[in-house]
């Protein structure tokens, strides 16, 4: 039964008592606050066989909405989310992806609403990239989580305006001989600590992915949620 139902038939003095139920069970489930490495990965050099995405110059491997130009402002080596998300012009399957990332240091809003955005794996399942240094949401919404999915293993967030790193291996779901759908799945380390630990990737597009259905390759997205996320040193390695 969903919540409307509840209070509907509780009234509102027995929804709230069960709305209350709610919350306390979202922050009971809510992953462990640990004070992540000061550094770890941050500022990494890519490998000899990596693909650069970003560094800190320009965007020439991306595209905007439509395939536009990207809108992004791009300064101090870092590229700021503005005027839509972008997209990579190559598509790929299996990753090893470098990306770091700061939320705005100035502070503005509250849950979903303070430094979103999101890492879009062949444009349908998003590692999540939230402001979540002592910012409660629902557990799989939070930084690192496979969205909607599953919860990060612990909260490894810094403050804001600090830079963050993911390191994430992904492999893509695939489609089987019986055309059943065979699952990859996600391992994600953020600032040194495991998120996700091989979580399943069934095939089924995250909320708001630009694109749908199990394909061998697909771009990499980056998300314009309306909040000025900050993004550096971005690369990949091919798998397979």
């Amino acid at each position: 039964m969903n919540t409307t139902s509840l209070v509907r038939r509780c009234g509102v003095s027995a929804a709230a008592v069960v709305l209350g139920l709610v919350l306390s069970a979202s922050a009971a489930d809510a992953p462990k606050v640990i004070t992540p490495g000061a550094t770890f990965s941050h500022g990494a050099p890519p490998p000899s066989d990596a693909v650069v995405l970003f560094d800190g110059k320009e965007l020439s491997a991306w595209n905007g909405p439509d395939g536009k130009p990207v809108g992004w402002k791009i300064e101090n080596g870092y590229a700021e989310v503005h005027a839509g998300g972008i997209a990579t012009k190559e598509e790929f399957g299996d990753i090893q992806l470098h990306i770091e990332w700061a939320s705005p240091a100035v502070v503005v809003g509250k849950d979903q609403g303070r430094g979103n955005s999101g890492i879009y794996f062949q444009g349908r399942y998003e590692i999540q990239v939230l402001d979540s240094y002592e910012n409660p949401t629902y557990p799989d919404g939070q930084a690192g989580a496979f969205y909607g999915n599953s919860a990060p293993l612990v909260n490894a967030s810094r403050k804001p305006g600090e830079w963050q790193s993911y390191d994430i291996v992904f492999h893509a779901p695939k489609a089987g001989a019986d055309g059943k759908v065979v699952p990859g799945s996600f391992t994600v380390i953020h600032n040194g600590a495991l998120v996700q630990d091989h979580t399943p990737v069934k095939g089924d597009a995250t909320t708001a992915a630009p694109a749908k259905g199990v394909v061998p390759k697909g771009s990499l997205h980056l998300q314009d949620h309306g909040n000025p996320v900050h993004y550096r040193n971005i690369w990949l390695r091919k798998l397979g």
